[in-house]
């Protein structure tokens, strides 16, 4: 079964993003707006997936919630033509990507760690133009405090469901 890992912000900040990707997003339906931590992967067995939960449980007790700060719109073209809002560096939010890749862990990265929420995706060269121009015109400045993340598994139909969710830090609350 395919697995991911994710953050989910605020609802309000998935109602700003949900504004822009029930238009240009054609993944809209199948996720929630989000901040991928780990690319989607393959566990094929119940043992797997247990000793997986157990590595990201002590991974999640020894990071710190952190501040996710959404600053700008940005895009990965010309090598995709996805639009998105940025996220600021942070070290906390690195260093839990990192520990998700590490060497045990399904280590497969495509691309390097960029923080974004997708906004747009799949789009032609000319809407992809004439969007992202538009959209850096709008005043983007959105922070929140992060303290959870979330397993998750594809369905049959292709959508995303939650399978477990972590909470950051040792002293966590249930």
């Amino acid at each position: 079964m395919k697995y991911g890992i994710a953050i989910f912000p605020s609802k309000k900040l998935q109602d700003t993003v949900n504004s822009y990707r029930k238009r240009y997003d054609p993944h809209y339906a199948l996720i929630a707006p989000h901040v991928t931590l780990k690319d989607p992967f393959e566990v094929n067995d119940e043992d797997e997936l247990k000793a997986l939960t157990r590595r990201i449980h002590e991974i999640s007790d020894n990071v710190q919630p952190f501040n996710l700060h959404v600053y700008k719109v940005g895009s990965f073209h010309p090598v995709n033509n996805v639009i998105y809002f940025r996220i600021k560096d942070d070290e906390k939010l690195t260093h839990l990507h990192e520990q998700l890749h590490e060497e045990n862990l399904y280590t497969d990265r495509p691309y390097s760690f960029v923080p974004h929420i997708t906004l747009g995706q799949k789009l032609s060269d000319e809407e992809h133009r004439d969007v992202l121009e538009s959209l850096k015109m709008t005043d983007v400045d959105y922070q929140e405090t992060i303290d959870r993340f979330q397993l998750l598994y594809q369905l049959d139909n292709g959508s995303w469901t939650v399978f477990e969710t972590f909470h950051l830090g040792s002293d966590k609350t249930s």
